[in-house]
């Protein structure tokens, strides 16, 4: 059987929303992002009025470094770019914990990022700062558009023709299809956790607030800011054909992903921050992950090709 016969047999879409975005999932989008950006505007102030617990701070950051990694090593540099070779035991729990970042279903994110790289900051590319030109306004325009706005096009990336490798993984279909039970478990675990340590209903609902809702914010920005703000401004050291640049203050946020101008330099590369002094906790917990034998095949850049694709001479990380 040829490919092309192959990629035919396979049905639409690997999710439940299929080709094209009704109102129910717009609904569902717009509060998802409501209501977590409402919480980052009053954290500060929940905070000072001591609605912030030790407890919630020991429930929070895990959440957030666990599904963060999800997106980076799982949904980023595993699924889109094969990085890496995961046994099947990591390969699940890394697109669980992607899907509970609840950032969409891993078949179509996936798809959204591939697409990305194909286009990069031209015609086709679903999320580029640059889409309405270079003037101000446009550029202004076209930051929201790359944050945010993108997400509710209409019409979403073909899944068939962009991740037909992933829908033929049986495992990876039902995660995919099954993205709003792993939401339902993210949004609810730091609420539990929260209730029996403390066990007082003001514990579960502080934690909800931290754990759950400011937790999903925080990292829903951060992996917008990467479409954004990372192909706008910042330091490119790489030569690459469009615009991704380095943000150093995201780096930890973002689990080394802002190391954004390497990654499209030599996007299939394990590692993104690759100079010295550029910490990527991402490529660090595939190095973990390949040390206790349970990836393999995978692709650290080499001091040559990291060399080779400079613009000019820098201190390569040894």
């Amino acid at each position: 059987m040829s490919l092309a016969t192959e990629i035919d047999d396979l049905p639409a879409s690997a999710t439940r929303g299929g080709e094209t975005q009704g109102w129910a999932e717009r609904l569902a989008l717009t509060l998802f992002i409501a209501i977590p950006l409402l919480a980052l505007a009053v954290a500060i102030p929940v905070a000072w009025g001591g609605w912030l617990s030790w407890v919630d701070v020991a429930i929070a950051l895990p959440m957030y470094f666990l599904t963060l990694h999800g997106i980076t090593v799982g949904y980023h540099r595993l699924f889109t770019h094969k990085s890496f070779k995961p046994n099947r035991a990591v390969k699940i729990a890394l697109a669980v914990l992607g899907s509970m970042a609840v950032e969409g279903p891993v078949v179509r994110w996936v798809a959204d990022h591939r697409k990305h790289h194909k286009f990069s900051d031209r015609d086709g590319d679903p999320h580029s700062p640059w889409k309405y030109g270079e003037s101000l306004g446009g550029l202004a325009k076209g930051l929201w558009w790359a944050h945010i706005g993108w997400l509710f096009d209409a019409e979403q990336t073909p899944q068939r023709q962009y991740a037909p490798d992933l829908m033929k993984d049986r495992d990876i279909v039902w995660i995919s299809r099954n993205f709003w039970a792993f939401t339902a478990i993210s949004l609810a675990i730091p609420p539990v956790l929260g209730g029996l340590l403390t066990w007082s209903w003001q514990g579960a609902v502080t934690a909800f607030f931290w754990g759950t809702v400011v937790r999903v914010g925080l990292l829903h920005h951060m992996t917008w800011a990467i479409n954004s703000i990372c192909h706008a401004v910042g330091d490119r050291p790489f030569v690459s054909r469009d615009r991704s640049a380095n943000i150093w203050w995201l780096a930890i946020p973002s689990g080394g992903e802002s190391w954004h101008n390497l990654h499209h330099a030599d996007p299939t590369s394990a590692r993104h921050g690759v100079l010295r002094g550029q910490l990527d906790t991402s490529a660090r917990t595939i190095w973990v992950l390949q040390k206790l034998g349970w990836v393999s095949d995978v692709r650290w850049p080499s001091r040559e090709r990291i060399e080779s694709k400079l613009v000019k001479n820098q201190p390569v990380a040894a």
